[in-house]
């Protein structure tokens, strides 16, 4: 049901009975589109200031943009500057272990925090609903003269020093409409708080002048990043810190698999790669594996005589039973960054600047 509601929220399906469908997603999308401008409205009449600093780094739509790995990318710098940091994350999805003294890492934080976790190490990665609680703990327990909000964009009751929006390039708002009738998880009208904007994935869209220009129409006063996402290596899942180069596995056939936001640019930057894909497993976004998903991939692939099995970092954090799977193939996860390659400058200036204001 999920996936035949995203596929009507991008327009995939056609005739009548999806049209049909369609109207009564657009009178929901109203209804959603009253909701979240009057909460809009309620959250910024008097935002709460937290005793730090505050960056968000958010998305106006569903679906992979990228602003985890921006996360990283602005808390490296940041701490390289010798600011003190800490990153603050709802822990979408996290797991219901069983009990608390047993729960994982994973399972306390969730995917894309425990990825951070593992990419950042010293750097504290608070996970809670609450971020305003959050963030008091992060200041109160170590010391933190900035913050940083994943996924902050929709969190309207805090006030921000520095509001960042990451454009998914290849597909930037859908068919612009709200949820559930389009992606759009608020107004387009509301990028006017934004200060930056980071447009990620860019080698995937030759021509986003479009992009830019229909941004700068709504906010002219916002700096425009474009970034792509730079693959450093692949490194075997139970040796995370063995690093080989980006040319490991060229020429060789694989299977991929994933349950991330944007799986096709996983795909296709495999490709590029020079990876020959013999299998594409791909699962909704934050998926929790269980063993009958294991033992149909790995009997799959055995029966297309591959041995090796890539994946991403965000899914690899997720599945700690592959460990003790039986696979008889080789695991590989492919680590990536954030590279920006226009106006890197600009955005390490504007985020220094907080701090001379």
């Amino acid at each position: 049901m999920r996936k035949f509601l995203y596929d009507l929220a991008t327009d995939k399906h056609k005739g009548l009975i999806p049209g049909l469908f369609k109207i009564f997603l657009s009178f929901l999308s109203l209804i959603y589109n009253l909701v979240v401008r009057g909460l809009i409205f309620f959250y910024q009449l008097n935002p709460y200031r937290l005793n730090c600093k505050v960056i968000s780094v958010g998305n106006i739509t569903l679906g992979g943009t990228g602003k985890t790995s921006l996360v990283e990318f602005i808390a490296r710098y940041l701490k390289k500057e010798r600011r003190k940091v800490a990153i603050i994350s709802r822990g979408y999805k996290r797991p219901n272990g069983t009990g608390q003294a047993e729960k994982t890492e994973f399972e306390f934080l969730g995917d894309e925090p425990c990825m951070l976790k593992n990419a950042l190490k010293d750097i504290p990665v608070l996970v809670d609903p609450d971020r305003i609680r959050s963030s008091g703990l992060a200041i109160r327990n170590y010391g933190v003269d900035t913050v940083v909000l994943d996924d902050g964009f929709q969190q309207w009751k805090i006030n921000k020093d520095l509001e960042i929006v990451t454009i998914d390039s290849s597909n930037p708002f859908g068919n612009q409409h709200l949820l559930p009738r389009g992606i759009l998880r608020e107004p387009l009208s509301s990028l006017k708080r934004a200060d930056i904007f980071v447009l990620t994935k860019t080698n995937l869209n030759p021509d986003i002048q479009d992009i830019k220009d229909f941004l700068s129409s709504i906010n002219p006063h916002a700096l425009i990043i474009e970034s792509i996402h730079h693959p450093l290596g692949f490194y075997r899942l139970n040796k995370r810190d063995e690093l080989l180069g980006i040319e490991a596995l060229k020429g060789k056939a694989v299977t991929l698999l994933c349950g991330i936001g944007d799986p096709y640019s996983f795909e296709n930057l495999m490709i590029s790669l020079g990876v020959n894909i013999g299998l594409s497993f791909i699962f909704p976004d934050h998926h929790l594996y269980s063993k009958r998903d294991l033992e149909n991939i790995a009997r799959e692939t055995r029966k297309k005589n591959i041995d090796i099995i890539v994946t991403t970092e965000k899914d690899a954090v997720r599945m700690p039973q592959l460990l003790a799977y039986n696979f008889q193939q080789t695991i590989f996860v492919l680590r990536i960054e954030l590279k920006i390659i226009k106006n890197e400058q600009e955005f390490h200036n504007r985020l220094l600047q907080l701090y001379t204001a």
